[in-house]
């Protein structure tokens, strides 16, 4: 099959979740003969190769701004592709959804992942919420088809608009390594420190952990891995929890050999974020074979089903505080949590049984009459 992945940042991965899934999705894609191309933000990727890992690259332009970013660069991407005839094209994130239609026009089949219910993150200003809901009812009407990956996104749609799409979840598999020059370039010892990876973002309540962390006493450390684009004020806020407990570690965003270092090596792993769908750091932090705590979002405790332990959201700190010292105090169950997690992640979030049902979707899709 000749196909397409939009709407995202683009490959190599160096962002979130999605352009995780593109990377490993489209490299298994082209090892089952499939010709694959990757539309890429040209300000993002810094990589400047036309072909990477056996995906074709095109980097396109588009306007650079919080809001406009994305649907401008998927629309000229959508654009672009119509005159390249792919079989299928495959878009990431509900907000996309609008020129899902565009491909449709000389044949080729379309498909959208939606994610989680964006519209949830605080970061929207009302009207962006409004288009992104009237996006969510699109993924409904103009793509070929939809999915998401996660049942309870599932349930959802399937609740407000009367339509199930398929469910397709995160991988999980992740490269051990043991330590080196990263945890070294900060400090950090093996099994001694908390981890938390994501973007900084009001939604991701980075506090929650900040604030549980300093106020227990422990020789261990805490480790933040992320940033993000605009997010300046939540970012400043964090630094300013923290600027107090020579203990909190900031490093911003690590990609490749540094986060596969620091995940790898990681006592306890901790997810707080409180919107989104399934969040590829949290399978990956169960690849590594983390102990890992979720805020207790339905999305997360659905993940981790009894792989994981989970603090209340709507407490914040002062739960996940409880939940932390009890940990730490028992070592014995660190350990029993650690197996859980790698159980499932080996069991449930494959990228090849993942690539085998996004590849019989399509096959689906161009078989429909």
């Amino acid at each position: 099959m000749k196909i397409a992945l939009l709407g995202t940042r683009g490959v190599p991965s160096s962002y979130s979740g999605f352009e995780t899934c593109v990377e490993q999705l489209g490299l298994r894609l082209v090892e089952r003969g499939h010709d694959v191309t990757v539309y890429c933000r040209k300000h993002h990727i810094k990589y400047d190769g036309a072909v990477y890992k056996g995906m074709r690259l095109v980097k396109l332009d588009t306007i650079r701004n919080k809001y406009l970013d994305t649907i401008v660069h998927s629309f000229i991407s959508s654009i672009h592709a119509l005159f390249h005839r792919y079989d299928i094209a495959l878009y990431f994130i509900a907000g996309n959804s609008p020129v899902t239609w565009i491909p449709r026009i000389v044949g080729t089949k379309t498909m959208l992942n939606v994610d989680g219910l964006d519209w949830e993150r605080e970061k929207w200003p009302f009207l962006a919420k409004k288009y992104i809901q009237l996006s969510e009812f699109l993924a409904t009407k103009l793509p070929d088809l939809f999915i998401t990956d996660c049942a309870v996104v599932q349930h959802y749609y399937e609740k407000q608009y009367k339509v199930k799409p398929p469910y397709i979840p995160y991988g999980s598999e992740v490269s051990i390594l043991p330590p080196g020059e990263t945890l070294a370039k900060f400090g950090l010892e093996a099994n001694k420190y908390i981890l938390f990876v994501g973007r900084l973002v009001p939604e991701n309540c980075v506090d929650h952990l900040i604030k549980a962390f300093k106020a227990i006493e422990t020789d261990l450390k805490c480790v933040i891995v992320g940033s993000s684009s605009y997010s300046d004020d939540y970012i400043n806020e964090l630094h300013a929890l923290a600027e107090d407990d020579a203990r909190i570690v900031f490093t911003g965003y690590a990609f490749g050999k540094d986060y596969l270092e620091l995940g790898s090596n990681a006592l306890i792993f901790v997810e707080t974020s409180g919107v989104g769908g399934t969040h590829p750091a949290l399978t990956e932090a169960m690849g590594f074979g983390n102990c890992v705590i979720v805020n207790n979002t339905p999305q997360n405790l659905e993940t981790i089903s009894d792989a994981g332990l989970s603090y209340d959201g709507k407490q914040g700190d002062s739960s996940l505080k409880r939940v932390l010292e009890d940990l730490i105090e028992k070592p014995e169950l660190i350990e029993e949590y650690k197996e859980r997690a790698l159980n499932r992640a080996n069991t449930d979030f494959s990228w090849e049984t993942i690539t085998d049902s996004y590849e019989s979707l399509f096959f689906k899709l161009l078989n429909k009459k």
